[in-house]
């Protein structure tokens, strides 16, 4: 009987650690997507490579809102591609225009600036910082099946736990009763 006794923890135990284990995983890889715009980040995923090697594909960006006159020379911005778009360009400043409210921006992969400067109003930020890889990971967690991915890893972490409970405490009900 000790046997079947040491076996049964082991499997309430082991439910139990790995339950936490996919708890930590999600809540891991959810921080650094959610915790940056509770402080006023927006938070972009790179797509493309004009901005290597300072920013490579797949980084995940960091931008924080700030008003465009104040922007310097050689600091990394995000904005609109073009009036009409919604697509999103990360670029080195290389000057301030603040006469006529434009910047004119160039990626450090590209051999020259921009053909357009960017027009004040379509400026979403500033980057202030990168993780490289992470944006990949974002991209995947905010399409549909990364959504129901992290909520299956959820559940799964909750039955792991729920399994291990029942197995402890038939254990403890049964060692009460010995």
């Amino acid at each position: 009987m000790r046997i079947k006794k040491n076996k049964k923890q082991y499997i309430a135990g082991f439910c139990a650690r790995l339950g936490t284990f996919l708890l930590v995983l999600t809540i891991a890889v959810c921080i650094p997507l959610s915790l940056p715009r509770l402080l006023g980040y927006q938070v972009y995923a790179v797509i493309s490579g004009s901005m290597e090697p300072a920013v490579s594909i797949g980084s995940l960006v960091y931008v924080r809102q700030i008003p465009p006159e104040t922007v310097q020379k050689d600091a990394i911005i995000a904005f609109y591609g073009t009036v009409d778009s919604s697509a999103v360009i990360l670029h080195r400043v290389v000057e301030n225009r603040t006469v006529d409210g434009s910047l004119i921006t160039k990626g450090d992969a590209n051999a020259q600036p921009d053909l357009s400067p960017v027009r004040y109003d379509r400026v979403l930020g500033k980057a202030e910082g990168s993780i490289p890889c992470l944006g990949r990971l974002a991209l995947m967690l905010s399409g549909t099946w990364g959504k129901l991915s992290s909520l299956g890893l959820v559940l799964a972490a909750v039955l792991l736990h729920a399994v291990g409970a029942a197995l402890g405490a038939k254990e403890e009900r049964f060692q009460n009763k010995g």
